[in-house]
């Protein structure tokens, strides 16, 4: 008996502490939310495999900021164009803090899961570096025509024949990241180079796994391992041993020099500093994750668009045939003379929608937002879903269609909604590295490509798939990719759409 007198004792408390916890909900003014359950809170009402849709869904009744209860916790979502840009931009400052996720805080303490000085020194000085080394201009444009020759050569060897995609274009945009890191390419076939790009493909699939959550010790020991592997082979003892801080040769080289700038500062005040062997390492890591699987995937999913949509793609072949031809390189300054091109690139990230629920965003402090509290430690996730399928910013919200990026006379045309890489403070700090990087890749391919499957267009299943880091994966096709040469009106004829 006294153990169910401790079952029942348990249970009392618990359901006395939800009582107290809705309480405090009306008297604190807390968004509006569904009634959840002792211990599960509102779990049972999302869709594991689209929270994201169970929350848009969600808003119908009860507004476009809602509380959820998860059980461990309250999380808020932001749903819709106007509540996401209000909250990230109107409201920087209240909402810049970034969740603390259990599985991964522990080992990133570098730019990504960071906040104040620590997140401000970091990304301050990662955006001028970033710069400094060409993102976004010239310099960038040269490494990134530079990997585009050696991504067609590869594709060639395949000679019409089927094959996946992925790893060819893991290498390609990872070794952009190492041109910035390390300040040098990889051969495809380097031992070091592959090694890298297996761990991240191992945290990945770790991230991935709905154990990821439960398992926390587990998976933090196993990403410290990866963690330290991985910094052992980003050569940054190499770096140390070889540095002149008078002539950086790329992003380690800048670190290094001001960590050694900073250091002495802080002897003299008796301050710290957030430049140390740690923040680099995971700033490092963070560069990796994000810079080569975000936009490796959405290079993917414009080759399974272009398979889909075989007019679309013939139609941006012509356009780039007339405006750029096939024997020189593409250019950032090309874009506006391919005002097709263009759209078709916007709409296949619109469409993909790689982080639907965007990335989690964290209350520092009690938040006052549109007549409601959203108490301190609050998750808070502004649903990008939400907003690029939002009904009254995109005439066809769930269709492939460019037309959301051209005027009526096929010019191209800005969307403010459109906001893949987020928005405010927190926004992606790589975005205009991955914009070039979709643009001169998907450029050249199709200068030298037409890409089909053995299944033909209607094979391809263009849905990817929600998995628990918050992301989405790709469903897998392999592709044939057709050597091309252009025969002027005969081939724009033929791909008229």
């Amino acid at each position: 008996m006294p153990f169910f007198d401790s079952v029942l004792l348990a249970v009392l408390v618990f359901v006395l502490l939800w009582l107290l916890s809705r309480k405090q909900s009306r008297q604190m003014c807390l968004p509006p939310g569904p009634t959840g359950l002792p211990l599960v809170g509102n779990l049972f009402q999302l869709d594991r495999k689209a929270p994201y849709k169970s929350v848009v869904k969600l808003s119908e009744s009860y507004g476009p900021v809602i509380m959820v209860n998860t059980g461990l916790q309250r999380v808020v979502f932001l749903i819709g164009y106007d509540a996401v840009k209000e909250a990230l931009v109107d409201h920087a400052d209240d909402f810049i803090g970034r969740g603390p996720l259990p599985f991964l805080v522990k080992i990133t303490r570098g730019l990504v899961i960071s906040n104040g000085e620590r997140w401000r020194q970091l990304r301050q000085f990662t955006l001028s570096t970033l710069r400094d080394f060409g993102m976004g201009r010239k310099g960038m444009e040269q490494w990134i025509q530079e990997e585009s020759t050696h991504l067609v050569e590869r594709i060639k060897t395949m000679k019409g024949e089927p094959f996946d995609p992925t790893f060819f274009l893991s290498c390609s945009v990872s070794n952009i990241i190492c041109c910035l890191v390390f300040g040098e390419r990889f051969s495809y076939d380097d031992k070091h180079f592959l090694r890298l790009l297996q761990h991240i493909s191992q945290i990945l699939i770790l991230i991935s796994s709905p154990w990821a959550v439960v398992r926390q010790c587990h998976y933090v020991n196993i990403f410290q391992h990866v963690l330290i592997r991985s910094a052992k082979e980003t050569k940054v003892k190499e770096h140390e041993d070889t540095l002149d801080p008078n002539s950086p040769r790329d992003y380690i080289d800048c670190f290094l020099t001001r960590a050694i700038k900073v250091i002495f500062l802080c002897l003299e005040k008796g301050t710290s500093t957030e430049f140390h062997n740690d923040n680099l390492v995971s700033t490092v890591f963070n560069m990796y994750m994000g810079g080569t699987e975000s936009t490796s995937s959405t290079i993917r999913f414009a080759l399974n668009v272009f398979i889909k949509y075989p007019k679309i793609q013939g139609r941006m072949q012509q356009e780039i045939d007339n405006v750029i031809g096939q024997e020189r390189f593409p250019f950032m300054e090309d874009r506006k003379s391919l005002p097709f091109v263009d759209a078709v690139l916007h709409e296949v990230q619109r469409f993909m929608d790689f982080a639907p629920l965007g990335a989690p965003h964290y209350a520092l402090h009690n938040i006052t937002f549109r007549g409601y509290t959203i108490p301190k430690g609050t998750m808070i996730f502004p649903v990008l879903y939400s907003v690029l399928k939002e009904g009254k910013q995109w005439a066809t919200p769930f269709l492939f269609n460019p037309q959301h990026f051209l005027d009526h006379n096929d010019n191209f045309k800005k969307n403010p909604a459109f906001l893949p890489f987020s928005a405010g403070k927190r926004a992606c700090v790589g975005e205009s590295l991955a914009r070039m990087e979709i643009f001169l890749f998907l450029v050249k391919l199709l200068q030298h490509f037409t890409f089909s499957c053995p299944g033909g267009p209607d094979s391809i299943e263009l849905t990817p798939e929600f998995i628990i880091s918050g992301t989405l994966t790709l469903n897998a096709h392999k592709c044939t990719a057709l050597w091309v040469t252009y025969s002027g009106s005969e081939q724009s004829q033929s791909h008229t759409v």
